[in-house]
């Protein structure tokens, strides 16, 4: 009777042991979205700790894009909810080249065609070999803790609560002023 308590002392304290192991290694794994490091187009680090309160919309842009016109919708998603969510622009040239313009050309295009406003970072990989840490966090669901994805295309969306935590992705043909993101800005 005392060998079976004691065995099961053991095995209790055991137990507790892997699951605290358990649960720092996937603690560890979740990074914080806040102390990733990237640049705005202009070279300048972006402090990403500027945007806790606010929900956070990134999408990655290009110029020549079938989707190019959603820049439009963006800056008014930007213009309507201010002090509400961050739009960041995140220029890539892994679907179709459709990015090939260096800082000065995706600023000037960006700012003269469509009067963009909102924050642009430098242009990245999305995906592949080089994904940049950003996108490494939006798409992998063992590093964000909700959801996994892959990106598709331009203008695929990751909508970030207020407190840095991944709430879903939106594919190109969902509108930065679909209900399916404005409804949590409300």
């Amino acid at each position: 009777m005392i060998l079976n308590s004691v065995k099961t002392i053991f095995m209790l304290i055991w137990l507790m042991g892997f699951f605290n192991i358990a649960a720092q290694t996937n603690n560890d794994m979740n990074t914080n979205l806040y102390n990733i490091a990237i640049n705005d187009i202009n070279g300048n680090t972006i402090n990403l700790n500027a945007y806790k309160g606010k929900l956070i919309l990134f999408v990655n842009v290009a110029s020549k894009c079938g989707f190019t016109p959603q820049y439009k919708e963006l800056q008014e998603l930007h213009d309507k909810f201010k002090g509400k969510i961050a739009v960041i622009g995140v220029p890539c040239n892994q679907f179709g080249g459709q990015e090939p313009g260096n800082a000065e050309e995706i600023i000037s295009f960006c700012s003269k065609n469509y009067g963009v406003e909102f924050l642009i970072t430098e242009k990245i990989d999305v995906k592949g070999a080089n994904q940049h840490q950003l996108y490494n966090w939006l798409t992998d669901k063992n590093i964000n803790g909700v959801k996994g994805s892959s990106v598709k295309w331009n203008f695929q969306k990751y909508l970030i609560d207020e407190n840095g935590k991944l709430i879903d992705y939106f594919f190109s043909v969902v509108s930065p002023i679909s209900k399916k993101i404005t409804n949590y800005l409300k």
